[in-house]
């Protein structure tokens, strides 16, 4: 016999302790019972009653202190959990993981499939031997144990309760290797898959997920049906016009059947277009709208089927998006003067430009970008990003190499190579540039060279010091034919975007399932994430990014900073992914190579748990002392 509730070391101590409070209250509760007397002789036998009631004259009734230790005895045992060791031995220990991807909110069985699933673990939960045991974890994006590897059933009905859908794909591979880490040494192990099979291969950067002599059974959900999903969603202002914008987005028919669908694209929740659009069976309809305005801040994409037909998976109708904010940035400009210069900070209406010269720097009050003109002086606090124009002297964070000329009849001195990728140079070409004299700059290793010289170096130079963000022009402006071209005011307004908006700006929407790492600022080591339902999670910032697994599509609001002086952050996710937009269920799923077998040896019925006899014989041991007090036999 094992215990496998509290030790018998701790039920012997619990059980002494009562028994002498059983012992010391049954010594206390004499209650004799009264007597009528008409004649002496009976008054004589009352004397020699009243005669014998001392301590051990109490004790002869025995049987009803007999009776109460049993009780007591019973109730300790039940506390302890005896097991039969033959019991412990063939016990099955089992992890059920239980999909909560997206798929799983399709409707195609009522009310959905996860409403399905966790139906068919209750039923699991109630069809438990007495010796059994298992843990409930909720399979998505991360892998989430929601239960201890117990027998309790109100205790894994409470996990089933605690399964929710999400809207990201599921880490099959990581959910595998956990559950054969959990059941490692245990006897009978097994692994049961509760899902509709939108799972992908078992298998991830380290190979193939084996399970060894684990038994796995899988139990199907769902069915299919008719869905049409928004599998891409993004959107940008016009760099020199941000009070106007472009959409792009793709609508997708994961079904073999042609549908007919109407699309919705609304604007701070007013509706912008509306649109009819006939699918062929597995077809992507990229849809492309330019040149909008009206929106100030949020976009949604909303699909529906035309003629009142039923989509199976609502979560990829609805997508959002986040326009870029259109605030007025604060440009402190530290210049002897320079008229091209000045003269491209008047084409954005948004930037409030105060100009200084080197003996004024630093203006009062706080900016979001400084330029440097053939200047470099230690930078204060509050000058945000720094962008320096042919900087020299011994206060910038990179180094300044000697100065070349374009005297090379062979080699002209200009932009040979340019990341066409950086958001710098967006709309520009930069390789007809011709530059006179220059200071070509040299970073250090995690600096990004944006545009270079073949012979002579870096010229565009890009990078972050603790702090602040900076970006190098190797070279005065007078001195190339850069101003005399439109690539001169878009690339400063490009370089001003990429500090003031280095936010989601040109990143609309996160994708669900992944790491996000959220611009936050530097000086923050938590913040505090608003969810789309309205929660609320303190998550940790490093290095001006704060870190989150996502897993539900929507509208985020990040807040850091105290009370009075906080900053907020708005940001969208989306549902992106067609392997959970295709609904079709699949009745049959491959583990290491072989397909999971059908669940069995789940029937409801009496437990055999002892603890439930022992408290049935406690019942049984209550009701023989009634019966034995009211009868007058152990008073």
């Amino acid at each position: 016999m094992t215990f496998v509730g509290l030790p018998l070391a701790t039920l012997l101590q619990i059980g002494a302790a009562a028994g002498v409070i059983v012992v010391v209250f049954y010594i206390l509760k004499l209650r004799r019972r009264p007597i009528a007397v008409p004649f002496s002789k009976i008054w004589e036998r009352i004397l020699r009653d009243k005669e014998a009631t001392s301590l051990f004259s109490q004790l002869k009734r025995l049987l009803s202190l007999l009776l109460q230790l049993v009780l007591l005895a019973l109730m300790i045992m039940a506390l302890g959990d005896p097991r039969t060791a033959v019991n412990l031995i063939e016990s099955r220990n089992i992890v059920v993981l239980v999909d909560a991807s997206a798929s799983m909110k399709t409707t195609d069985v009522a009310p959905s499939r996860m409403d399905s699933a966790k139906e068919r673990v209750k039923q699991m939960v109630r069809g438990l031997s007495g010796s059994d045991r298992m843990l409930i974890a909720q399979m998505d994006a991360a892998i989430t144990p929601l239960s201890t590897m117990t027998s309790e059933v109100s205790d894994l009905e409470a996990a089933v309760a605690a399964v929710g859908a999400t809207d990201a794909s599921a880490d099959f591979p990581r959910a595998l290797r956990f559950a054969t880490d959990t059941l490692r040494g245990l006897t009978r192990p097994e692994i049961i898959i509760v899902s509709d099979g939108a799972l992908g291969p078992p298998s991830d950067a380290s190979g193939l997920v084996h399970t060894g002599d684990i038994t796995v059974s899988y139990v199907p959900i769902g069915t299919g049906g008719a869905n049409a999903a928004i599998s891409n969603f993004a959107v940008r202002r016009y760099p020199l016009d941000k009070s106007r914008y472009e959409v792009m987005l793709e609508i997708t028919n994961t079904t073999d059947d042609p549908i007919d669908v109407e699309l919705s694209l609304l604007g701070d929740g007013t509706l912008i277009d509306l649109t009819r659009v006939r699918l062929k069976g597995n077809e992507k309809l990229p849809r492309f709208y330019p040149n909008l305005s009206g929106a100030s801040r949020t976009l949604e994409a909303k699909l529906t089927l035309a003629e009142g037909g039923r989509d199976a998976l609502p979560a990829d109708d609805h997508a959002f998006a986040l326009l870029p904010e259109r605030r007025r940035a604060r440009i402190q400009v530290v210049t002897t003067g320079n008229m091209f210069l000045e003269a491209a900070l008047l084409l954005d209406e948004y930037l409030d430009v105060t100009t200084v010269p080197p003996s004024g720097y630093p203006a009062k009050g706080n900016y979001d970008v400084t330029i440097f003109d053939n200047v470099a002086p230690a930078v204060a606090q509050g000058s945000g990003g720094l962008l320096y124009l042919n900087p020299s002297g011994d206060k910038t964070p990179f180094t300044v190499e000697k100065e070349v000329l374009d005297n090379d009849p062979n080699s002209r001195l200009g932009f040979d190579e340019v990341d066409t990728k950086s958001p710098l140079v967006r709309y520009l070409s930069l390789g007809e540039v011709n530059v006179g004299r220059a200071h070509p700059i040299k970073g250090e290793k995690e600096d990004k060279v944006v545009a270079r010289s073949y012979r002579h170096g870096a010229l565009l130079l890009q990078g972050r010091r603790p702090g602040n963000k900076f970006v190098a022009l190797g070279f005065d402006i007078r001195e190339s034919d850069l101003p005399l071209r439109i690539a001169w005011p878009v690339l400063l307004l490009n370089i001003i975007n990429d500090f003031v908006e280095e936010d989601t700006s040109y990143l609309s929407a996160f994708r669900t399932g992944t790491v996000w790492n959220i611009p936050a600022p530097s000086s923050a080591e938590s913040g505090t994430l608003k969810l789309p339902d309205g929660t609320k999670r303190v998550i940790p910032i490093k290095d001006g990014r704060a870190i989150f697994l996502g897993q539900h599509a929507g509208f985020y609001e990040l807040t850091t900073g105290i009370a009075g002086a906080e900053e907020k952050t708005m940001f969208a996710a989306n549902l992106s992914d067609i392997a959970e937009s295709t609904v079709a269920a699949k009745n049959e799923l491959l583990v290491d190579g072989k397909a999971a077998g059908a669940v069995g040896e789940f029937k409801i019925g009496v437990r055999r748990e002892m603890w439930v006899y022992l408290l049935i014989a406690v019942v049984i041991v209550t009701a023989i002392e009634w019966l034995t007090y009211h009868r007058r036999v152990t008073v």
